[in-house]
């Protein structure tokens, strides 16, 4: 069950931030005609520089989110642990939907803020399902005979010789 779940949940957060991408980048794109066409100005700023810089920040924002699509379609295909640099990508865009919710709210409204807080669940989720992963792959205790992985073959002897219990 939990490998269908952590391949499941890692899936669909990589398809909405697709889905994601590609409306941020179509928003970005009719910003930028927007502001060709109108001959729009904000301080007597170029209006061609704010349509370059808004394509290109539909075009940055549009890669960092196909990237992070990428990175959890890896993790669920091979239903591995994303690795460091993975983890590093992912908690970032986690970080930024959490902002970008809190500022949805009072600019959007409560229904942009439920979809950012929806793929910030899913993110979130999915870097808890692999950690969870990771930590229970890992070797116990019981596993290896109760001994860690220095066994008292590599310790030292104790300074004393060893010590009882003096009530059995």
């Amino acid at each position: 069950m939990g490998v269908v779940l952590r391949r499941f949940v890692a899936g669909a957060a990589a398809i909405v931030l697709v889905a994601e991408a590609a409306v941020l980048v179509l928003v970005h794109v009719v910003l930028g005609k927007t502001t060709r066409n109108q001959s729009m100005s904000i301080a007597g700023m170029d209006p061609d520089v704010m349509s370059t810089a808004t394509y290109a920040m539909g075009a940055g924002i549009g890669a960092f989110l196909l990237l992070c699509a990428v990175l959890l379609a890896v993790a669920a295909v091979r239903d591995r642990a994303p690795g460091t640099f993975a983890r590093v990508v992912l908690v970032t865009a986690a970080v930024t939907h959490g902002v970008l919710g809190a500022l949805a709210v009072g600019l959007v409204g409560w229904g942009a803020f439920a979809v950012t807080m929806v793929i910030l669940c899913l993110l979130v989720l999915t870097l808890m399902l692999y950690a969870a992963q990771g930590a229970a792959g890992a070797p116990s205790a019981a596993a290896s005979g109760g001994q860690c992985a220095a066994g008292p073959q590599d310790a030292p002897p104790p300074p004393y010789g060893e010590l009882k219990p003096t009530n059995p």
